[in-house]
Parts: structure tokens; C-alpha cells; sequence
């Protein structure tokens, strides 16, 4: 049979969908040209369009398709125990596009967006009811709070590149899952986060003004749709003058990962300086690793959603800074208890670390320090 009478594949269209997916979790969204997804499905650019009109329709069908499987799953399970370990299982099975959760629909239409908040709410709010049902003393926020914290923990291995046996992944996740949804959380003290003010940015030197405004429009509209005009007018600097102060869009990004990653090297050295022990190291890290990340919860979302579009060294370095952080968590659990195998405590501490990660960017009224404080210390199971 000549090659243009070959049938296409029936999946085809899925077939590009989760290519694409996984090309866009690899290198970010607009890093990636409909002739990428052509080559990497090997076929042409043009047969693309037969199937998606855009780029933007294939991110649209790969994160509906994330959508749907996860509230199939949750409908089919017959019960909060069985839906969690079928998430677990699935999202170890796609772990290289499970990370579209943390792009906040950002990149999709105005069309799209309300759809797939459709399908992964629904699904949420099952598993939220469901664990009300089972533990009736709980109410729906807790619960709602319980749930966001289980399902980071179940995506937390598309965030990393650690590595474990499938079946030592399963079993770690699924109980620090269990260990999340039976947590008594204490009753939400103090403020929430605070909102926007330009006037509190008005004594800053014009640097660190256009630093935090570029954050906070990072964050709210993702790097490419922000441009050097948009930074100056936030930070009520004329666009022109920005340069003065950073050479371009990419070295603003580039000083906003290095300030996270300075912070929390210095917060980190300061938390442990003063511990008598192991233990007490890891309570004081834990504590200190939510602060910063609650505080700079604009700067927390930036540094997990646009790493890809930073220049290759920047990212490099970086990339290394991060395993040196998570190093000193696992060294740190170790030292308390060295009976868990180290690849398997690495993955504890990711779950843990994107918690904190998922439910500061979150917020809402229930979501505290103090709160998520308490699930990291039971996630890790020997902080007391």
C-alpha cells in the first residue's frame, strides 16, 4: 500500500494532544511550534491543521482530556479510598503532562477555561463530599482543604525528576495521601494574604518596584503576555527607563528566580544555625520554608509555572540550587529516622514541598501558615 493510502491512526487527534502536552510541560507553552508537535508525532505541520485549527485548540484538548480522565476516574472508583489510588496510579502513568495543573488555564481561551474548570471542580467537590461522608465531624472547607492538599501530593511527581521503583512510587504516595485526608487541622488563625497595593511598593527603590510589579504580572498573566511597557506603567516608571535598570524581560524573570532562590538560601541557613538537633532542624525548616512561600506567594507561583523561559544557564543554575534545597530536607529526615530508603524519602519531601507550593497559590480563608505547617509535619510522619 502506498504511503498515502495508509489509514490514519483512529487517535490520531489524541495522539497530538498528549504530544503536545508533554512537549509544552517540557519546554512551556509558547517555546513550542505546531512543527515541533508535527515531528515529534512524525507527521507534517500542514496535517496538524487537520485536526486542531491552533496551538492554542491542542492545549485545549490535552488539558480537557486531563480534565475528563480525572473525573471519570473519581466517578468510577465507588469510593474516596479507591479514587485516590486510581489518581495516584494514572498520574505515575502520565507523569510527563500531569504538570498542566499548575499553568492556571492561563494559556487557554476564554472559551476553554470555564469548560475544564468544570470537569476538575466537579471531581473535586465529589471527593470533597465523599470525605465529609466518612468523617461527618469535618466541615465542606476542611474537607475542600484536605482534598487540594491529597491531590498536590498526587501530582507532585510531575514537578520533579527524582526517581523510584513504580511500585515504591504508589506506595508513598498513596500514604502520604491517606496521612493528608485523616489530618485534624487546627483552627485558622491570623490574616490572608494581603492584596495588591501600589502604595505600599512607593518608598522602593525603582529596581526592587519593577521587580515586584513584574511578578505580579508574571504571575496574573504568564511571562509572554506581559510586555516592558506593562512593567514600567505598574511600577510608574517609563518604559524606556526600565532598561536602565535591567537589560530585558528575560533578566527581569532571571532576578526574580535568583531573589527566590537567595531568600530561601538565606532563610535556610538562618532556620538551621541555631538547631540542636535533627529533629529540631526539620521543625524549624518546615516552619520557615512556609513563611517564605506564603509571603511571597506571587514570587512562589512565577517560580513553578515559567521556569522554561528562562535562558538556558539561568535555568541550569537554578535547577541545581533546587536539588541542593531538597538535599538538606532529606538529608535532614534521614538523620530522624534513615529507616526509609533515601529515594523514597526524596519523594516524600517533593510531595511536601508542593503542598506548601500548591496551597500558597491557592489561598482562600482556609489555607494558613499554621495549617499547612501541620500537613507538611505529618507528611514527613517524624516531625512532632
Amino acid at each position: 500500500m502506498e504511503p498515502s493510502q495508509r489509514r490514519r491512526p483512529k487517535d490520531r487527534k489524541a495522539t497530538i494532544a498528549l504530544t503536545a502536552a508533554e512537549l509544552f510541560c517540557a519546554r512551556g507553552f509558547h517555546n513550542v511550534g505546531v512543527e515541533d508537535i508535527a515531528k515529534a508525532v512524525g507527521i507534517t505541520g500542514p496535517a496538524i491543521y487537520r485536526h486542531f485549527p491552533t496551538k492554542q485548540a491542542i492545549l485545549a484538548a490535552a488539558t480537557e482530556e486531563l480534565g475528563n480522565t480525572f473525573a471519570e476516574t473519581v466517578a468510577a472508583a465507588g469510593g474516596l479510598d479507591a479514587a485516590m489510588t486510581a489518581l495516584v496510579r494514572y498520574t505515575l502513568d502520565r507523569r510527563s503532562v500531569a504538570r498542566l495543573y499548575q499553568w492556571e488555564g492561563r494559556h487557554l481561551s476564554p472559551e476553554a477555561r470555564p469548560r475544564v474548570a468544570e470537569r476538575f471542580d466537579g471531581a473535586v467537590h465529589a471527593l470533597r463530599d465523599q470525605l465529609v461522608d466518612s468523617r461527618p465531624a469535618l466541615s465542606k472547607r476542611d474537607a475542600a482543604t484536605l482534598v487540594t492538599a491529597a491531590l498536590s501530593v498526587i501530582a507532585s511527581p510531575s514537578t520533579h525528576r527524582a526517581s523510584l521503583s513504580r511500585a515504591a512510587a504508589e506506595r508513598v504516595l498513596t500514604a502520604c495521601v491517606r496521612t493528608v485526608l485523616a489530618i485534624d487541622l487546627p483552627e485558622p488563625r491570623g490574616d490572608g494574604p494581603r492584596d495588591h497595593d501600589p502604595e505600599r511598593l512607593a518608598l522602593l527603590p525603582r529596581r526592587e518596584r519593577l521587580l515586584a510589579e513584574a511578578v505580579r504580572l508574571f504571575r496574573e498573566r504568564g511571562y509572554h503576555e506581559v510586555s516592558i511597557a506593562d512593567i514600567g506603567e505598574a511600577a510608574g516608571i517609563n518604559a524606556s527607563s526600565v532598561y536602565t535598570h535591567f537589560a530585558g524581560k528575560a533578566d527581569l524573570l532571571a532576578a526574580a528566580y535568583y531573589r527566590a532562590t537567595s531568600r530561601l538560601e538565606l532563610a535556610t541557613a538562618a532556620a538551621l544555625v541555631d538547631a540542636g538537633t535533627p529533629a529540631q532542624a526539620l521543625r524549624q525548616l518546615v516552619e520557615t520554608y512556609v513563611r517564605i512561600t506564603f509571603d511571597g506567594a506571587d514570587l512562589t507561583a512565577v517560580y513553578v509555572s515559567e521556569s522554561e523561559n528562562l535562558p538556558a544557564p539561568d535555568r541550569h543554575q537554578l535547577r541545581v540550587a533546587q536539588r541542593r534545597h531538597v538535599d538538606t530536607w532529606v538529608g535532614l529526615l534521614s538523620e530522624v529516622d534513615g529507616a526509609e530508603p533515601p529515594a523514597a524519602t526524596r519523594f516524600r519531601v517533593h510531595a511536601a514541598l508542593n503542598v506548601v507550593t500548591d496551597l500558597a497559590r491557592s489561598g482562600g480563608a482556609s489555607v494558613t501558615e499554621e495549617r499547612t505547617v501541620t500537613l507538611v509535619r505529618s507528611l514527613l510522619s517524624t516531625v512532632d
